[in-house]
């Protein structure tokens, strides 16, 4: 455990305060990846602002004061990841990045797609440092098929157990899969067979508090009214998993908010980073781009996480007692 330094998604990583008020939305962009880095907070999105939106490259943003974002470098290009026409489909696109590190090194887990004519796969690449450049591991790490879609990894690290998991799938075959990363991160050492949580379709992230991990997911179709965060809990990492609810859905200024992150400041305060349309209530599907937003996550008394109210202008205070 002394060695395992992984903070990534699941937002056990504690930074600096976050100072105290957010601007909604933070900026264009979707599927963002969040985590504290020293003392800022960095976003690994799809997109963003004047980033690729014809879905060859990522890029990573960073704020202190979650207002004045800084594009932080590109970190690696479709055309820089050799395998990635090795199955003879004619297009491919990348989507949903995902970030861990662990002794020095920054690991990049994203999407190559789309699902047809051939299965999606998920890839891995390493960098020396958050903002890269990344180097790609030479093959894909997992490869869809047979009903399911490699897309939307997200990396977890126990913090009991020390052991780290990827969490992956979604969409059509809205089918979840969990396997233990290596320690080397860029292979899978085994499978863990897990159940699928009601109302999943894609986005996986996990977190933990108190000994109880959160399973957050998105619900739905990604440009219709319908996407939504709900989430599930147990009393380990792989489940067996407990429903408990939407906790991100549609209202009357903002539609189809989803594919989150959470990310826990120093301060004690839990943050969900998100996707959402601005526009009015009404059917989809949506066109055009979508926003970032970033709001205060709570948690009742009984442990259980509380609705989230979306904000415009300044988001809630930061500041305050820990939950």
């Amino acid at each position: 455990m002394t060695m395992l330094r992984l903070f990534l998604t699941a937002a056990l990583a504690t930074a600096a305060a976050v100072p105290a008020k957010a601007r909604n939305p933070q900026f264009q962009g979707a599927d963002p990846h969040a985590m504290f880095i020293g003392g800022d907070l960095w976003i690994f999105p799809t997109g963003g602002p004047g980033g690729a939106w014809e879905a060859d490259r990522f890029f990573a943003f960073s704020s202190r004061d979650l207002k004045t974002w800084e594009k932080r470098g590109e970190l690696i290009r479709r055309d820089q990841i050799a395998w990635i026409g090795d199955d003879g489909a004619p297009a491919h696109f990348l989507w949903a990045p995902g970030v861990a590190t662990r002794n020095g090194k920054y690991y990049l887990y994203y999407s190559v797609g789309p699902q047809n004519p051939t299965p999606s796969r998920i890839g891995v690449a390493v960098a020396d440092r958050p903002a890269g450049p990344y180097r790609d591991s030479g093959k894909p790490l997992i490869t869809g098929g047979n009903g399911f879609e490699a897309i939307d990894p997200m990396v977890f690290a126990d913090p009991r157990s020390g052991k780290t998991y990827l969490y992956a799938g979604g969409s059509a075959g809205a089918t979840l899969r969990v396997w233990e990363l290596r320690p080397d991160m860029i292979g899978t050492a085994r499978e863990v067979k897990v159940e699928q949580p009601p109302h999943f379709t894609e986005g996986a992230f996990v977190h933990e508090r108190n000994g109880v991990y959160y399973l957050s997911y998105s619900h739905g179709r990604w440009n219709g009214p319908d996407y939504s965060v709900h989430y599930a809990t147990a009393a380990s990492p792989t489940g067996p998993w407990r429903y408990r609810g939407a906790i991100l859905t549609s209202d009357a200024r903002h539609q189809g908010p989803g594919h989150h992150s959470i990310v826990r400041a120093r301060n004690g305060e839990w943050l969900i980073v998100y996707h959402r349309w601005e526009r009015p209530a009404g059917p989809g599907p949506f066109a055009g781009e979508r926003q970032i937003a970033i709001d205060v996550l709570r948690y009742g008394a009984d442990g259980t996480i509380l609705p989230v109210r979306m904000t415009d202008g300044d988001a809630p205070t930061l500041a305050g007692r820990r939950r």
